[in-house]
């Protein structure tokens, strides 16, 4: 059996090692809006057991959906699911094996990344405005 320290072995790259760039933050991105996105399940399963509820229920479940903080939820969930799926379509893209190259990969990180955070911007201002 190979005793332990007996031979150098590389280490794993960490991120104080790499240089950041735009796919590493599209990457890092497209997980933590996977996360926001179980955030906006639990809200959606709480609006859909308020309105079963009774009006009671519904009014209080609106109460906090009406605040400053329901608001910001509100608007980091829609965030979530929006860049997540621009950001899935760019995954997608790449594994396919397609987009590999340094200059376009880092293009269409930027692009998507901005894409997310501009249809957030588009729909509340749709649902604003109607």
């Amino acid at each position: 059996m190979a005793q332990a320290g007996t031979r150098k072995r590389p280490l794993s790259p960490h991120l104080q090692i790499w240089r950041w760039g735009p796919g590493m933050l599209s990457s890092i991105l497209h997980r933590v809006s996977g996360v926001g996105g179980v955030v906006g399940i639990a809200v959606l399963l709480w609006w859909l057991g308020a309105l079963v509820s009774g009006p009671a229920a519904y009014a209080a479940f609106a109460g906090h959906a009406a605040s400053w903080y329901g608001k910001v939820v509100l608007v980091g969930v829609s965030w979530a699911v929006i860049a997540h799926a621009v950001t899935g379509i760019r995954h997608f893209v790449l594994d396919i094996g397609a987009g590999y190259e340094l200059s376009q990969n880092n293009l269409w990180a930027i692009i998507s990344t901005v894409l997310g955070f501009v249809l957030t911007a588009a729909f509340w201002a749709a649902l604003l405005l109607r």
